[in-house]
C-alpha cells in the first residue's frame, strides 16, 4: 500500500534531497524515500528477516566453496594467463 505525503523543505533540505537523488538517479521523492529507509537501517539496525536471508546465503555460499582450494585455483590462472 502506498500513501501519500506532504512534507515542507527549506531550501538547505530541499538541495540536499535533490543531490541524493542525482546521486541516486532518482527523482526526489524517490530519494527521500531511499533515504529514510538507510536512515531507519543505521539507527534500528537491518531487520529480522534481511539478516535471516543473509545468513542463509552465506550458509549456501559456505556449502558452495566447500573444498575449494583458493591457492590451487590462482595458481592455474596465473599458469593460464601466461600463455597469452
Amino acid at each position: 500500500m502506498l500513501t501519500r505525503t506532504t512534507i515542507m523543505l527549506d531550501e538547505p533540505t530541499r538541495k540536499a534531497a535533490r543531490e541524493l537523488a542525482l546521486a541516486y538517479q532518482c527523482s526526489t521523492s524517490e530519494g527521500i524515500r531511499r533515504a529514510i529507509l538507510r536512515q531507519r537501517d543505521a539507527v534500528l539496525g537491518i531487520p529480522a528477516s534481511q539478516r535471516e536471508e543473509r545468513v542463509r546465503t552465506l550458509e549456501r555460499l559456505f556449502e558452495l566453496f566447500e573444498g575449494h582450494d583458493a591457492e590451487d585455483e590462482i595458481r592455474r590462472l596465473k599458469e593460464q594467463d601466461e600463455g597469452f
